[in-house]
């Protein structure tokens, strides 16, 4: 079952994404705690009966988006299911979500974004119909 995800879920919605994207409880706890009150991004929880076993984080992006030529553009930030439940349909079910929630904000059209090494997320992608947009490597050097 997929639910939205409200205040009451900050807790769980933390421990996934310090799972995802790394960094600590407490930077993702802030950052999520921000965008839980903001009209432009949203999170949906999977549960297997009471169990959270994954999320789902979409957003509006409105500035350039690689491959797109509209704004909006609805944008998956981020998918992590528990690793025993995965390739059993959860994620697509959550990415399913996440494009319904940016059509009815209006949007036309979805992107997403990975590590280029990221074997797994690229298959998924893939086999969820995304389209190869670009390849970057990103640069940076103190001044």
């Amino acid at each position: 079952m997929i639910r939205e995800a409200t205040d009451r879920d900050l807790s769980t919605l933390s421990n996934f994404a310090v799972e995802l994207f790394g960094d600590t409880l407490e930077v993702q706890t802030d950052e999520i705690k921000i965008l839980l009150q903001s009209e432009d991004a949203h999170f949906f929880i999977y549960f297997d009966h009471d169990i959270p076993i994954g999320f789902a984080q979409v957003q509006l992006r409105y500035d350039y988006v690689e491959g797109t030529s509209s704004s909006p553009v609805g944008y998956l930030e981020g998918i992590f299911i528990e690793k025993a439940y995965r390739k059993k349909g959860y994620a697509k079910a959550l990415l399913s979500a996440c494009e319904a929630w940016a059509k009815g904000k209006g949007c036309t059209e979805f992107a997403s974004d990975c590590e280029i090494d990221n074997e797994t997320s690229i298959q998924f992608h893939c086999a969820m119909q995304f389209q190869e947009a670009n390849r970057i490597i990103c640069f940076k050097k103190n001044l």
